[in-house]
């Protein structure tokens, strides 16, 4: 790797997990907020849906007017980032889990619309063979972005307000940080949305089944990030105090996430060897029966817990690229962009539900059911990745 794309690389992945760090606030900031104004589970539930909510209609707004296309993809990340950071900032101002507060939310998603996905374009642009690995870094990128609104909770202390402060203030830093970023030799203009890839979508069936493992993906990753935190303090406040148990949760919440981020990196690497689907169905195996452990060990003893969500945490993240990398591979080379943003504006749709809904089955029907409910959707991924690879 050349001078030019290493420095390229390491300001565009520092870029990423600056500005993603606005993902997950909403979860870390959770428990200060109840202890200070009381909220409903729905209410709860909804400031974090409201990010994925944004994503969906943020990506297909700038899908559908080709902004990455018609901008410098640099200050398309950068707008975006600082909008979002100031937007977030809106917290601050707001009624803890009241309408603006979520409308906030909502506004924050939508505006790493033009982070996420742009970033990706970017790395691509700086390599062909190596491209497993260079969207690996990226996810991994956007991994430990999520994972770090827990660590500022962690040194931020009680006070909720420090950690909307400092995740403002990452992803302001980090628009700045993506103006420096070079363009690489490989950049070129993605394609639009073109509707008519909804239909190529269905018929195409190698896509189609890409889909299915991505949405079985989905289904089990984002309740997990959000919720893991309550999930991790629920069982350990069995057998230790609430206030250890509360901040130990956030240990475990952004070490299982972070722990994802190292491994992406690795899958990448493995993808371009073994196959993405191979890789794809063995990160769904490990991730789906940790879940399951997960529900088994819950209210057990803290170290067992623990080592089990890291186990979780490391599988679940790390096939994400490669259902992408999978519809870009099977789908005619010129519905490939239009065919990515579809599929990740319905994955991240599926979300919404799936964030919104898990705390209030927790509520109904306890922890330890939800958690083994997240295992279906891996299951199911790993059916479609079996039959993806049957076709040939």
């Amino acid at each position: 790797m050349n001078a030019a794309k290493r420095r390229a690389l390491v300001l565009l992945v520092t870029g990423e997990v600056l500005a993603m760090s606005l993902w997950f606030v909403s979860a870390a900031i959770l428990p200060g907020m109840v202890l200070e104004t009381a909220m409903s589970p729905g209410r709860q539930a909804a400031l974090s849906s409201a990010v994925q909510a944004g994503f969906v209609f943020g990506a297909l707004f700038s899908a559908f007017l080709g902004l990455p296309d018609r901008f410098d993809p640099r200050r398309v990340i950068a707008f975006s980032a600082i909008s979002a950071g100031l937007c977030n900032a809106l917290l601050l101002l707001a009624v803890p889990g009241g309408g603006a507060a979520i409308a906030a939310r909502f506004a924050t998603g939508a505006l790493l619309a033009g982070v996420y996905p742009v970033g990706m374009k970017i790395a691509v642009g700086w390599g062909q063979t190596d491209r497993g690995l260079l969207v690996g870094l990226l996810v991994a990128a956007v991994t430990l972005g999520s994972a770090s609104p827990h660590l500022f909770a962690l040194t931020g202390g009680p006070e909720w307000r420090t950690t909307v402060l400092m995740a403002s203030v990452a992803a302001i830093g980090g628009g700045l940080l993506s103006l420096l970023v070079t363009l690489g030799p490989y950049h070129a203009a993605a394609s639009r949305f073109d509707p008519r890839a909804i239909f190529t979508a269905w018929t195409n069936r190698k896509v189609r089944l890409a889909y299915a493992g991505y949405l079985g993906h989905m289904w089990e990753l984002y309740a997990m990030w959000a919720w893991i935190a309550v999930v991790s303090a629920a069982s350990y406040g069995f057998t230790t105090g609430e206030a250890a148990a509360a901040r130990l949760a956030t240990v475990t919440a952004f070490s299982a996430i972070a722990i994802g981020a190292v491994m992406c990196v690795y899958a990448g690497r493995w993808a371009d060897r073994i196959g993405k689907a191979n890789v794809a169905s063995i990160a769904m195996a490990l991730s789906g029966g940790s879940a399951v452990l997960a529900a088994a060990t819950f209210g057990g003893p803290v170290w067992l817990t623990f080592a089990v969500v890291m186990i979780w945490g490391a599988a679940i993240i790390p096939d994400s690229a490669q259902f992408s990398a999978l519809v870009a591979d099977n789908a005619p080379a010129d519905q490939a962009g239009s065919l990515m943003t579809l599929q990740t504006a319905l994955g991240f749709a599926l979300t919404i539900a799936t964030v919104q809904l898990t705390p209030m089955a927790a509520e109904a029907f306890g922890w330890r059911p939800v958690l083994v409910g997240m295992a279906l959707g891996p299951a199911f991924g790993i059916a479609a990745m079996m039959r993806l690879k049957r076709l040939g």
